[in-house]
């Protein structure tokens, strides 16, 4: 296992080199100036468009704005808003952090972008099942011989869903659980399987009902953890108030200064690898470039292609911006974020730190949340990857598959499953990001016009359109 896990990290280094971090930087600032910083111009409205003002039951679709965001956060605020940050301060240290906004700052012209595309180029069968994501507009807007990166796309789908969708999450869960309860060592393989099966049976019973049940429950699920894990954290911060500015200090100082040694690690940390590990934890959080939220986001009811890219750009601000820092800030203000401690655990020992008889439970409690509701929209991601593929017969086994991977991650090695996952994550990333390049002309144009459309008063919300006849 030592040597596997010693090739999982080198090969996730080199994927996760130089030049992946180039081209998903470079993407992101190139589509941020070529659409006119459409992150902070569109913002508001993509606020007004969430909250359902401008849903229409005429239009084609399988869910509403607010519960194709809720599916889409719902893969993104996961595990990574936890265990992620924790292991981003660990071996980037606090200026790490920054690095992870720079991701979401960029990251939130990438999102646009590709749902943006997902809705234009989108397929509705007969029977109301949508197909939509990178492989199709990579398929419908791009040439006949760049065909490949479509299934290229789509085979790195199928696959890193068993690692970022299912893995990762279930490993995690069963760590919270077994260091919560302080299982007997000669315990905790027990335990780990059991946690996985639970893990899996809860799971099936949504995923064989397909995107519309995900939708449901994440539009239910999303709302109430994400309100439980900020309150709880903001309580941290009051109690630390006089330390929350150092800690901004800290991240700024430490992003372009990084402390000598990885926390307990022995390693010496470099700006690069500062860099490194927040962009790298940042795209595996937030997921902006990586072109899995446009699969959730295809299925809209909407026809403006423009409107669900904007409500698609606020997913990287929840969950980067607002869900990370707060991990972030309650890791740096308990002054844990050097004790050695690395990956969830780290953040439940700041948590519990600071409240004692509450913060290991809320963070467990979070942990599982947080690990489900990404299991479930990966599941569906990982299914239109393989349908994409072989078509929809393949789709049942594959959730069978899927189940039996959830289940083995409970009881595998942390460091293989994190490894394999990064890995899988920057393949994914390479199709779609060039795939965003090659088609930013057309959504300039679509943007342009939009926009250029709503100032003149053409795009109100559905009510208001009763009343005036305007097409929303």
């Amino acid at each position: 296992m030592d040597q596997l896990n010693h090739i999982l990290e080198i090969v996730s280094g080199h994927v996760w080199g130089l030049p992946l971090i180039a081209l998903l930087l470079g993407t992101g600032l190139f589509l941020t100036l070529r659409l006119v910083f459409i992150q902070l111009r569109g913002f508001a409205h993509g606020v007004g468009i969430a909250s359902g003002r401008y849903d229409s039951p005429e239009h084609e679709g399988q869910l509403t704005h607010f519960q194709a965001l809720s599916a889409a956060l719902s893969a993104t605020i996961g595990i990574g808003n936890i265990g992620g940050v924790a292991t981003a301060i660990y071996y980037g240290g606090p200026g790490a952090i920054f690095w992870m906004w720079v991701s979401a700052f960029f990251g939130m012209a990438l999102k646009y972008t590709e749902c943006t595309l997902a809705i234009r180029y989108r397929k509705i069968d007969p029977d109301g099942n949508v197909r939509g994501g990178p492989m199709y507009f990579i398929e419908l807007g791009m040439s006949k011989y760049l065909r490949p990166l479509a299934y290229l796309f789509a085979l790195c789908t199928a696959v890193a869903a068993f690692g970022t969708g299912n893995m990762v999450q279930s490993n995690t869960v069963a760590h919270a659980i077994v260091d919560a309860f302080e299982v007997p060592p000669d315990m905790v393989g027990a335990w780990r399987w059991v946690i996985g099966i639970a893990i899996s049976s809860m799971v099936g019973i949504v995923i064989i009902g397909g995107i519309r049940r995900i939708g449901r429950v994440a539009s239910y699920l999303v709302p109430f953890m994400s309100v439980l894990y900020v309150c709880s954290a903001l309580i941290i911060l009051m109690i630390n108030l006089d330390q929350v500015i150092p800690a901004f200090r800290l991240i700024f100082h430490h992003a372009f200064n990084p402390v000598a040694v990885a926390g307990g690690s022995g390693a010496t940390i470099t700006v690069w690898m500062t860099i490194q590990w927040g962009l790298r934890r940042g795209l595996f959080s937030n997921e902006s470039g990586q072109g899995s939220a446009p699969m959730a986001h295809a299925t809209a009811k909407v026809e403006e292609p423009v409107r669900e890219g904007m409500v698609a750009m606020l997913g990287p601000f929840i969950d980067t911006i607002l869900i990370c820092s707060m991990t972030a800030l309650v890791i740096i203000t308990t002054g844990l974020w050097d004790s050695g401690i690395n990956g969830a655990p780290l953040t439940m020992a700041a948590f519990n730190e600071a409240l004692p008889a509450y913060g290991r439970w809320m963070v467990v409690i979070a942990i599982f949340l947080f690990a489900y509701s990404t299991i479930l929209s990966w599941s569906y991601y990982g299914e239109k990857g393989i349908e994409y593929l072989v078509g929809a017969a393949a789709k049942l086994p594959y959730k069978w598959v899927f189940l039996f991977f959830t289940l083995i991650g409970a009881r595998l090695d942390l460091v293989a499953v994190w490894s394999f996952a990064d890995i899988a994550n920057g393949l994914m990333a390479v199709p779609n990001l060039v795939a965003l390049i090659a088609l930013s002309g057309a959504i300039a144009a679509l943007t342009k016009k939009y926009m250029d459309e709503k100032s003149r008063g053409l795009h109100k919300p559905y009510r208001d359109t009763l009343r005036t006849g305007i097409q929303p």
